[in-house]
């Protein structure tokens, strides 16, 4: 799994999965599985211009972790990465999204994988 971590003005991009994906309404990064044929920056675009319509341009790896869930594990692997200067982000096939600040990250809900990347990553632990 890739993950695009945008940030603009001191916010970061989140998106809310649909209430009928696994792991419903959860708040994550944008992104998703990398094909088989496909390089992780690839992946990255494709699922960004998929889930909120817009291209990105990819940076340095900020981080991966490794997580089990009950049923299956996931690699996620988190990108530094920054929208085009035009670029206008809107839930195309997510059911939000929402600039947040680094502290909001503990008023939202995400996916257990994404949120031990993100403590690891930014330091913030819920109480």
């Amino acid at each position: 799994m890739v993950a695009a971590v945008i940030e603009r003005e001191g916010r970061y991009l989140i998106t809310q999965r649909n209430a009928g994906a696994v792991l419903p309404l959860l708040w994550e990064f944008p992104g998703g599985r990398v094909e088989p044929s496909e390089t992780e920056e690839e992946a990255l675009h494709r699922e960004v211009l998929l889930r909120i319509g817009v291209d990105i341009v990819v940076g340095d790896q900020l981080g991966d972790h490794h997580h089990e869930y009950a049923a299956y594990d996931v690699h996620m692997m988190m990108f530094k990465c920054t929208l085009l200067d035009d670029a206008k982000p809107y839930p195309a096939t997510v059911n939000d999204l929402r600039w947040v600040t680094s502290r909001e990250f503990l008023d939202y809900d995400f996916p257990p994988a994404d949120e031990k990347t993100m403590s690891k990553l930014l330091g913030l632990m819920r109480n």
